[in-house]
């Protein structure tokens, strides 16, 4: 009896030993098809980002100044580097030229000492411009003569090597922000514009709406200056929405909106070595600003820096990219 007792529980612990078998082969196979998928979703993921990067790529013809770099910076070393990034605004009531760098900020990138310096200047700065002979407000160097123009006056005025461009056509801003859900934004100045009415407070913007609020300047007691800080806000935004989980699933409409309104002459492995040399200068941000005085010159507003703002921010500049 007790031989046939131990007999039935050594066939139940059997039993139990497969249906455990078979419950772990399953989570298993689970797991390996999540796995699977997840590897498939990030390889579609990184391929699709890099045709985009492919397609966003422009290599220009630098018009050279005295700030040029003798020798391009190479960030497999992961040297300190700078770059200008230009919102083009080309409006909306079919104007065919090229438009003008309605937004114009010079960031420089620092893994020695963990720091991202992002400068703006303003679009009415008064200055040469490279490759043109005259004098003028400095967003028309892009009107002129596209990127170079832009990059060649942006190295004069601050007397610093710009190793990198990012072209964004401003008309295109709605379209990124609409790919990625709409934008919240903190409003502390009430003001309508284009049809769209902005009071304070937090608000929650779609593209157009982000698109108006980003280009208002008139209104503002803080004329351009203003408009700058909204633009850095809706840039801002952009940058959180689209970390967002939920986003993830929209990466296809965002790259597509990328693709077509961005140019730049960083590669695909420009950005991957970036991305992975270069975390830890992600660790401060530090927001400065180039300020000028309004003026007129032959009926013409300008803002005209003074040479001790200058020079300080062209001492600023230059220490970071040491």
């Amino acid at each position: 009896m007790e031989e046939q007792n131990q007999m039935s529980r050594a066939t139940r612990s059997k039993k139990k030993m497969k249906r455990w078998k078979k419950v772990s082969l399953i989570i298993l196979s689970v797991i390996l098809v999540l796995f699977l998928a997840v590897g498939a979703f990030a390889a579609k993921v990184y391929f699709d980002l890099e045709k985009t990067a492919n397609k966003t790529y422009e290599k220009i013809d630098r018009i050279k100044t005295p700030e040029t770099r003798k020798e391009e910076v190479n960030v497999t070393q992961g040297k300190p580097f700078s770059i200008l990034l230009l919102g083009i605004d080309t409006g909306d009531e079919g104007r065919v030229d090229q438009g003008r760098s309605d937004s114009i900020m010079v960031a420089t990138v620092n893994p020695q000492n963990k720091k991202v310096t992002i400068l703006s200047i303003a679009r009415d700065t008064y200055t040469d411009i490279i490759g043109r002979g005259t004098k003028d407000k400095i967003n028309h160097a892009y009107a002129f003569g596209g990127a170079p123009m832009s990059i060649a006056s942006v190295e004069n005025l601050l007397s610093l090597p710009i190793d990198f461009y990012v072209a964004i056509d401003m008309t295109g801003l709605k379209e990124v922000v609409d790919a990625v859900g709409g934008v919240n934004v903190e409003n502390k100045l009430a003001f309508s514009y284009n049809g769209s009415d902005f009071p304070i407070g937090k608000l929650h913007l779609n593209g157009q709406e982000a698109l108006n609020y980003a280009r208002m300047r008139y209104d503002d007691p803080a004329g351009d200056y203003g408009r700058q800080d909204r633009q850095r806000a809706v840039v801002s935004a952009i940058i959180k929405s689209a970390m967002n989980l939920s986003t993830l699933t929209k990466y296809q409409s965002v790259l597509t909106a990328i693709s077509g309104n961005v140019k730049t002459d960083l590669t695909w492995n420009d950005m991957k070595r970036i991305q992975q040399e270069y975390k830890s200068a992600l660790g401060t941000v530090d927001s400065e600003q180039l300020k000028g005085d309004g003026d007129m010159i032959d009926g013409v507003s300008y803002q005209i820096i003074a040479p001790e703002e200058l020079e300080r921010v062209r001492t600023l500049m230059q220490e970071q990219l040491k």
